[in-house]
């Protein structure tokens, strides 16, 4: 069937002009672009997917968005880009409910539509700009490696290896980068482990899920009094919950691009002012308020410094098996030790976010970075 078009675009340059806009428009890319889900970080995706489908090269690819809600249901939206930013996307005018299909011989958007035959929009690639569980931990990319549709950013087993802070520390150790001392519960009633745990190392203690993204479910502990709570809340996001040990320093950042040969951007410094509403740490109110922080691009650091962290990010993103594009967060101790803290294999993606932020300042726009991205899915 004839490729989608995007309804509203005009060209009046004579005969020769229209024909090679069709021309054009014919062999644009069908990119599926997930946004929402299944998740505590629905709202994220929805700022992060709307600077995604505003910035792609229109001339190379079409955004065919498909919408997921809070209880997982899928839906091919149509409506006006603006209504996924301000989370009115979801209505009956606007959307009609669709699946990716999973035979991997015709890659295909199926779209029901209500007594009628569904319909079909081929698909060239899927890009999930989703966060955290159902979306960034290798569910979604399950589905288009299953469906045999090339997927934008990292695959199915590196997202599920980042996703998880245990063995992603595990493997990041393996490489030779130092990792914070941790134990990991798998019962909330474990709770004289924990506290044993915390005396050996000392206070304070980050406890975390496993499994989440966006500082949810995260506790900076100080004093054993709170630790019980901490672990209670951490199992309210994930079945297995991650003490950690407190890094001296402050956190940094890299961007990585690429599959074989990698690109990276500035590193990043989180300055925390340890004043007002802040926790101590960068939680999430901080992350997307930076109401008592800063984040500063590039670090405040020697340029060797920043350097060697780029190579490490370098290390653990191959390490991991991440390809396409992820942040690799990192502390760095007042010695000059770099210590894994996690990798983000689909990070904050507007265009104020870090990572756009970090490839910004080593030269790469952002519709650049997104149309490197995008076009390693077909390589």
């Amino acid at each position: 069937m004839p490729r989608q078009g995007i309804r509203g675009e005009k060209h009046d340059k004579g005969i020769e002009g229209e024909q090679n806009l069709k021309t054009e428009m014919e062999n644009r890319k069908n990119i599926v672009v997930l946004f929402g889900g299944a998740s505590s970080e629905y709202e994220v995706s929805l700022q992060s997917a709307y600077a995604v489908i505003c910035n792609m090269d229109r001339k190379k690819y079409h955004p065919v968005t498909v919408g997921i809600t809070r209880e997982g249901q899928w839906f091919y939206f149509t409506g006006e880009t603006d209504k996924i930013q301000n989370d009115t996307w979801c209505n009956a005018a606007d959307c009609v409910p669709a699946v990716l299909s999973p035979d991997r011989t015709n890659h295909h958007l199926m779209v029901c539509r209500a007594q009628s035959v569904p319909e079909s929009i081929p698909v060239d690639a899927v890009f999930p700009v989703l966060h955290g569980r159902n979306g960034e931990d290798g569910t979604i990319q399950g589905i288009a490696e299953l469906a045999g549709i090339p997927l934008v950013g990292c695959g199915t087993l590196s997202s599920a290896l980042c996703m998880d802070k245990d063995r992603a520390h595990r493997l990041a150790e393996r490489s030779g980068v130092r990792v914070p001392r941790a134990m990991v519960l798998t019962d909330n009633t474990a709770v004289n482990k924990a506290c044993a745990f915390a005396e050996t190392i000392g206070f304070p203690v980050f406890v975390k899920p496993v499994k989440a993204g966006s500082s949810f479910g995260v506790t900076k502990v100080k004093d054993m009094k709170n630790l019980a709570p901490a672990v209670a809340l951490a199992f309210n996001y994930d079945n297995r919950v991650i003490l950690e040990e407190a890094i001296e320093g402050f956190e940094v950042g890299c961007a990585v691009c690429g599959r074989d040969q990698l690109t990276v951007g500035e590193v990043d410094e989180i300055e925390l002012y340890g004043a007002g509403d802040s926790s101590g740490f960068f939680d999430y109110t901080e992350k997307y308020t930076l109401k008592t922080s800063e984040i500063h691009v590039p670090a405040r650091i020697p340029k060797e410094k920043a350097r060697e962290i780029q190579e490490t990010a370098k290390r653990i993103y191959r390490a991991l098996d991440c390809a396409g594009f992820a942040r690799v967060d990192l502390f760095l101790t007042p010695e000059g030790e770099i210590v894994f803290n996690e990798v983000n294999t689909i990070p904050g993606f507007t265009e104020h976010s870090r990572y756009p932020g970090m490839m910004r300042a080593a030269g790469y726009g952002f519709a650049e970075v997104l149309d490197r991205i995008i076009g390693q899915a077909f390589l």
